[in-house]
């Protein structure tokens, strides 16, 4: 597997990543599904460090930086694996690249947000020391009340 960096090359592959409406959700409450590279240009326009990981020269994950504030904290989104290598690590090098970006680049403690019905995501960011420390109220488009749980990387 091999991580780096986005290019608009690979937005046609990142877009087909999120394959349902919820999915996209998940990752990105405020996109419209399906995601396309119109919204993925969008996405590029506002966040930083927008990452892939290629296995085989096609994109099976991506994530990115936003709310970057060096020296205090930054914010790892837009987190998605390809449903074929879900599982098998692909996810946790992502969210340990992109750790060690705002670790390294920015002096940053790494945070994240995670959905309370996104358990298999909630357990993986646990496992890579991540703890949760503020739950947000958020509804679903249907209407359906969720937590929209934060979570920083505990790195003592």
């Amino acid at each position: 597997m091999k991580i780096q960096a986005a290019s608009e090359c690979h937005f046609e592959q990142v877009a087909k990543l999120v394959t349902t409406a919820e999915e996209l959700y998940t990752i990105s409450p405020s996109a419209t599904f399906p995601w396309d590279v119109a919204q993925i240009r969008q996405v590029a326009k506002v966040r930083s460090n927008l990452t892939v990981c290629i296995i085989d020269d096609a994109v099976v994950g991506f994530g990115n930086l936003y709310n970057v504030r060096p020296s205090h904290s930054a914010f790892i989104g837009n987190i998605i694996v390809s449903g074929e290598h879900a599982g098998k690590g692909v996810g946790s090098a992502l969210v340990k690249y992109l750790s060690s970006l705002c670790i390294n680049d920015y002096q940053a403690t790494p945070k994240l947000s995670v959905f309370n019905f996104n358990t298999r995501a909630i357990l993986l960011y646990n496992k890579l020391g991540f703890v949760p420390y503020q739950i947000e109220s958020r509804c679903k488009p249907c209407g359906e009340p969720v937590a929209l749980m934060h979570m920083s990387l505990q790195t003592t």
